[in-house]
């Protein structure tokens, strides 16, 4: 037969480990390289090297890709009286559209590994191949596949910073230090006006191991949207992963714009966690998010499924 090129066998390789026919044209295996790219510059943490270029290149891929750009460009003080340069990113996609699609991820890593195993290691940096990386190669994989054909819709695709740096069980629930750029963003929204049709964070979303149950905060507050990626996923065969119960309530970037008005349910599979008896509970906020826990087929589900949704 004749030779196959590079993108095809890789994504011959994503439908053979799902076991079946390609059901959107996003790239799984791409967005795994985005991942790899990103792990390559060491934790994300605001203030820090690897933060300030993963930063540079995420606004020179968008440039690359989108229509039109924004960066917000600010400093965060925080509670013990740090200043965190901060940065979010909006890729606008049929900037001319006005019934518009929200999609979001965090970028940053967390400083802390608070949930390792090991003392030792619990004031170390989370590498953060899932919680970080997973849902910006979802956004990147996307944003390659808006330039070659545009969606239905105009869609918005958000970088926000600083979700994970702080406290999220200080002030009364509510978090000190976290949601920084989504809390940054529902105050300086593109236009007054600015409401999409419907939004969707996507977090943690390459577990090797995917399940994603419903959310209860987006369950209660964004219904409608909550139905509508589930029952794609459904409609797709993906309902094994996508699975129709509300199991956890997760505090995440979607409440402060869900505060601002705005309709935004999350994705995320929260138990990340591995199979067998030698399997630690959760990988979550510990140094083994690791870009070995993440795989390319997760990320094709997912991303067929956020493909789908505003895909003509």
């Amino acid at each position: 037969m004749p030779r196959l090129r590079p993108l095809l066998l890789g994504a011959l390789a994503v439908l053979a480990a799902c076991g079946e026919r390609p059901k959107t044209p996003f790239d799984g295996e791409q967005a795994y390289r985005y991942i790899a790219t990103q792990m390559n510059f060491g934790p994300r943490v605001p203030g820090s090297d690897g933060h300030r270029r993963m930063g540079e290149w995420l606004v020179d891929q968008m440039r690359e890709r989108a229509d039109s750009v924004i960066v917000q460009d600010w400093t965060h003080v925080t509670a013990a009286g740090d200043s965190l340069p901060m940065r979010n990113v909006l890729a606008r996609f049929r900037p001319e559209i006005p019934g518009r699609v929200l999609y979001l991820a965090h970028w940053d890593t967390r400083p802390v590994s608070e949930n390792s195993p090991d003392s030792a290691r619990r004031l170390l940096p989370v590498p953060g191949a899932n919680d970080g990386a997973s849902g910006t190669a979802i956004l990147l994989a996307l944003a390659d596949l808006f330039q070659k054909a545009p969606p239905a819709y105009g869609v918005d695709l958000l970088f926000v910073d600083g979700e994970d740096y702080g406290d999220f069980d200080a002030d009364s629930g509510r978090g000190v230090d976290v949601f920084i750029g989504s809390r940054h963003f529902a105050a300086n929204l593109p236009t007054p006006d600015y409401r999409p049709l419907f939004g969707v964070l996507w977090d943690m979303v390459g577990d090797e191991q995917l399940a994603i149950h419903q959310e209860a905060i987006s369950v209660r507050r964004a219904p409608e949207v909550v139905a509508r990626v589930w029952e794609t996923a459904r409609e797709m065969g993906y309902d094994e992963y996508f699975i129709p119960e509300v199991r956890y309530t997760v505090k995440d970037d979607h409440v402060p714009l869900l505060d601002r008005g705005l309709r935004v349910a999350v994705v995320i599979d929260i138990e990340y966690t591995c199979q067998g008896a030698s399997c630690q509970p959760n990988y979550h906020h510990t140094q083994d998010d690791t870009i070995d826990k993440v795989s390319a087929r997760s990320l094709q589900i997912v991303g067929d499924v956020a493909a789908r949704l505003v895909m003509p």
